[in-house]
């Protein structure tokens, strides 16, 4: 054994494959996580209010976070089928193109977007709805007597209040984002044309397929580091007091 310093990173930042990974990682990282949380405030938003059927819509609503992740890849990679999946068929009906979501490269990594949103998104929505059931009804009933709208409660009641749990869920979200393995690696396998390439993907075949050990290390320590300043990031938002 020799021991090489920094050299490995040195590669590491100068290789496409590792620029490419890294590219559609944080790509990836930002749209799971923003549509995620955006999509659960919403859902949040209206679960907070009592309507009819809402004991049997919840249920439902976080069914798709029960499912393991391989079970949830395997069924939306037959959803996805260009010939034969229910999203094609359904876009025959409308008189749409057919989609090759999972082999086109401009489209594999929005498609992942996609499961990877439909299975979490019951996650940010559990958080904020909590977050929402926290607040203490007399804010609200104060602010409605003083004639505010819908709107200028949700922006300076609601909102403001929720700032903790909206981080916590951008938070979680986003690491867990950050390090996307198992859809990728059902439904693309890191293709077409490394499209769907993810740092944790890269890691996986540069240590376990190709046997680049020190090249797998080094990815495993600069997304650790990553994981590390959001995790920080978060931290600093939530317990900092305001002037």
């Amino acid at each position: 054994m020799t021991f090489v310093g920094l050299d490995n990173f040195r590669e590491l930042f100068s290789d496409w494959f590792f620029q490419q990974a890294t590219r559609n990682t944080i790509i990836f990282t930002l749209a799971a996580s923003i549509a995620q949380v955006g999509l659960g405030l919403l859902l949040a938003l209206l679960f907070h209010q009592p309507f009819r059927g809402r004991a049997w819509l919840l249920p439902l609503c976080i069914y798709p976070m029960m499912l393991s992740t391989l079970v949830c890849s395997s069924i939306w990679k037959a959803w996805l089928h260009y010939d034969f999946g229910w999203l094609n068929n359904f876009f025959d009906l409308l008189g749409i193109a057919r989609v090759s979501w999972l082999s086109d490269p401009q489209t594999a990594l929005a498609a992942i977007v996609l499961v990877d949103t439909w299975q979490w998104t019951p996650l940010a929505f559990l958080l904020l709805l909590a977050g929402l059931q926290a607040i203490p009804p007399d804010i609200e009933e104060a602010a409605t007597l003083e004639g505010t709208s819908s709107w200028q409660r949700f922006w300076h009641v609601r909102l403001p209040l929720l700032r903790a749990p909206l981080f916590l869920a951008l938070l979680l979200r986003s690491i867990d984002a950050f390090k996307l393995f198992d859809k990728n690696y059902v439904l693309t396998g890191g293709g077409p044309a490394y499209s769907t390439e993810t740092l944790s993907l890269l890691a996986y075949k540069q240590g376990f397929k190709f046997f680049h050990l020190g090249t797998a290390s080094a990815i495993a320590v600069v997304m650790l580091v990553i994981a590390l300043v959001l995790s920080l990031a978060y931290a600093w938002q939530v317990m900092r007091r305001p002037h």
